[in-house]
């Protein structure tokens, strides 16, 4: 099986690993303040928090910010069900705008029009969510031109980004949001098995998200709120969560790290191989941005129902038998029986649903062979002329 994505591991971060299980710290020592900081000098950014998820990462960020019961909170429906429930965890109500046809991602348009709306009802956003699908950044300068006029905050959801650009800015340095999120899960660019990262440049927000991150608990000297009463002393100053992130996964996204950019390069090979092999076929190409330079985690088709009477369910079917392992990004997350249960419905927003019943995501990762792009595509395209074996 030829999966849609995979981590790539060398000697060296097996290496890296190891010296950490030798060491004295197997968490909550020199690894992890080491990979944050690597972070945060890559992206050009002040502060970076890291954690055991980019779920968790999204949820200390709603905090920091002040989510709370009663309070709004606008995301995508096409992307995973935590850039949603990050919200909810908080007590917040969850709101979604539609997306762009073209790129996939939150709407500036979509966004703008139900500002407009939300205004005259008031029930304005706290912070909204924009999802940097596929690896490509929303378009930022305009989401964060609304943010100013109608005074919410922004989360960059950009578990699909890291090592992308928008304009000329790296994606993480925060000229455009308040923080920005990144994911380390094995199918995503870098890895650290399980993990995430918080990236801002305001202190308070990223002291914030270190207290929350570890039970709400500080030992620093500087923070404390009454006096010490000795070296041993801490404080738990609010309600907390075990959110760590271990030194053997700091280790292991501090040897990924070193690899980012030449992978990043390697999945736009892949990409413009794919639209060169794809472009006979009845299928539609993602778009790719001529301004911007996305992460390029996913790279997803779409059926062309004008060249082919076939349907998505079929295809997806013969291609996991003919070992392709494709998948399917995303269900939009409005149309989940727990979010239906809240009063949203099929027909809610209308280009996230197209495009979800014709999308599928062909594998994509830095050690995908040309031999093995080449198999991907032949199988597609047998089942698609009705000849595949």
């Amino acid at each position: 099986m030829i999966p849609y994505g995979r981590q790539t591991i060398s000697d060296e971060d097996i290496a890296a690993v190891v010296a950490v299980l030798k060491s004295d710290f197997l968490t909550q020592g020199p690894a992890v303040p080491q990979f944050e900081q690597s972070i945060a000098n890559y992206c050009g950014a002040k502060y970076a928090v890291a954690v055991n998820s980019a779920t968790s990462a999204l949820h200390i960020a709603c905090l920091a910010l002040g989510v709370k019961k009663g309070d709004y909170v606008w995301t995508t429906p096409n992307t995973f069900v935590a850039s949603a429930n990050c919200a909810r965890y908080c007590g917040a109500k969850i709101d979604f705008v539609d997306i762009d046809p073209l790129t996939f991602n939150l709407s500036p348009e979509k966004l703008e029009e139900k500002l407009k709306q939300a205004e005259q009802k008031g029930c304005l956003p706290k912070v909204v969510i924009p999802v940097h699908f596929s690896g490509l950044s929303c378009d930022m300068e305009k989401i964060y031109a609304l943010s100013k006029q109608y005074n919410f905050k922004i989360i960059e959801d950009a578990s699909h980004a890291i090592g992308g650009r928008y304009q000329d800015t790296i994606i993480g340095c925060g000229k455009y949001s308040d923080i920005t999120v990144f994911s380390f899960h094995p199918v995503k660019i870098i890895t650290t098995a399980e993990g995430g990262m918080a990236v801002t440049n305001d202190p308070e927000l990223a002291t914030q998200m270190q207290l929350y991150r570890s039970h709400g608990i500080t030992r620093d000297a500087d923070q404390l709120l009454e006096e010490s009463h000795g070296p041993w002393y801490y404080e738990q100053q609010q309600l907390g969560f075990n959110y760590r992130m271990t030194e053997l996964q700091a280790a292991l996204g501090t040897t990924q790290l070193t690899h980012l950019d030449e992978w990043v390069a390697r999945r736009h090979e892949l990409a413009h191989r794919y639209d060169a092999l794809l472009a006979d076929l009845p299928v539609i190409l993602p778009q790719h941005s001529g301004r911007d330079y996305s992460g390029l985690h996913l790279y997803v088709i779409q059926l062309d129902e004008s060249r082919t009477s076939l349907d998505r369910k079929f295809i997806f079917g013969e291609l996991r038998r003919l070992e392709i392992g494709v998948n399917v990004h995303y269900i939009p997350v409005h149309t989940q029986p727990d979010f239906q249960a809240l009063g949203f419905k099929w027909g809610d927003f209308p280009h996230s649903e197209y495009y979800y019943k014709r999308c599928i995501s062909l594998p994509l990762y830095a050690t995908l062979t040309d031999a093995q792009q080449d198999q991907v595509v032949n199988t597609l395209s047998q089942i698609l002329t009705g000849i595949a074996q």
